[in-house]
């Protein structure tokens, strides 16, 4: 899926692109979306000299591939633990460590697109000083509508252990908890799935990831204990101030990690055309869709879609829901 992306986004700003894998199969899948123009006879990419080569393989594969290469262009990875990759690739002038930070639960060409990357951030690593090569690379992922990291692997191992490979074991916790009071489950809602979403991504690929990482994941771990520690003590002596200071340090934490939004919950009934008029309304009223999501009533279709536009546009958007003959929640 990330190679899938790479081509298709390449490919849309101009450059010829060649692939090759293992399989045969995901090499004809790739073919058949326009990821690739060609395929190679192996790993290297002899038989096609490049400007630029992506590894975009599981984490051992791309140590392995690493270790056999000998070239001087310009190779980058995608791997989401840098320390190793680095040790690997440290004999081959042009290469530089990278890792976008995008994806999803999904894998193979068919879930590729050209738009993964768009806004999202992508690490590159400085440990190689060969400041051309970086520089390429950064502007290289920039035309996929990237934005270039530059960073250390050991920073970006220590960053990713909190912000993507904690959230993982986070994810996988809450559901073995949630597994042993099984009655639980039907009082689950959005926060409880949005909480968990990253539980139902590939678990061999996962435990690769955090196994190689496992240092600075631990150190993450113990962070968050001692976070939870605090939280503990705070409820156990019905410090309800307290409580309410870690709330409001939290809510504008996370304001900070984006633009304010604000949100417009839909009801829509299990009847054809429901979304059609949803997508009518919001082309009427012109806003700023930032995010989507569906509460799905419990049997059939149906649900609250809960519509996150820009800050101080929900005027609009709630009129032109109401012109469609939506019935909103407050």
């Amino acid at each position: 899926m990330i190679s899938g992306s790479i081509g298709l986004a390449l490919k849309a700003h101009g450059w010829k692109v060649a692939g090759w894998d293992p399989d045969s199969g995901i090499l004809d899948e790739a073919g058949s979306i326009g990821a690739i123009d060609r395929q190679l006879s192996s790993p290297d990419g002899v038989d096609a000299p490049a400007d630029i080569t992506f590894l975009c393989g599981p984490l051992d594969a791309t140590l392995a591939t690493l270790q056999n290469l000998q070239s001087e262009r310009i190779i980058t990875d995608v791997a989401s633990v840098k320390g190793p990759i680095v040790a690997a690739g440290k004999h081959l002038s042009g290469f530089v460590a990278g890792h976008p930070m995008a994806g999803s639960a999904v894998s193979g060409p068919r879930f590729a697109s050209a738009h993964l990357f768009h806004g999202a951030s992508w690490a590159i690593c400085n440990d190689n000083p060969n400041d051309g090569a970086i520089a390429e690379v950064s502007r290289v992922v920039a035309t996929m509508g990237a934005n270039p990291v530059i960073l250390t692997s050991a920073e970006h191992d220590a960053y990713v252990a909190t912000v993507s490979h904690l959230p993982r074991v986070l994810a996988s916790a809450l559901i073995d908890l949630v597994s042993r009071s099984p009655g639980a489950t039907r009082l689950s809602a959005g926060s409880f799935r949005d909480l968990t979403r990253v539980a139902g991504s590939g678990s061999k690929w996962w435990s690769e990831v955090l196994v190689t990482n496992r240092d600075p994941v631990r150190s993450a771990i113990g962070g968050l204990v001692d976070i939870l520690e605090e939280w503990d003590a705070d409820l156990a002596s019905t410090d309800a101030d307290a409580i309410s200071e870690r709330l409001s340090a939290a809510e504008a934490g996370r304001s900070r990690l984006g633009a304010p939004v604000a949100e417009v919950r839909v009801v829509l009934f299990d009847r054809p055309g429901e979304v059609g008029r949803v997508g009518i309304a919001l082309s009427d009223s012109g806003v700023d869709l930032r995010d989507i999501q569906l509460r799905h009533a419990e049997y059939g279709g149906g649900g609250i879609l809960t519509l996150s536009i820009a800050a101080g546009e929900n005027d609009a958007l709630r009129s032109a829901l109401a012109r469609q003959g939506f019935e909103l929640e407050s």
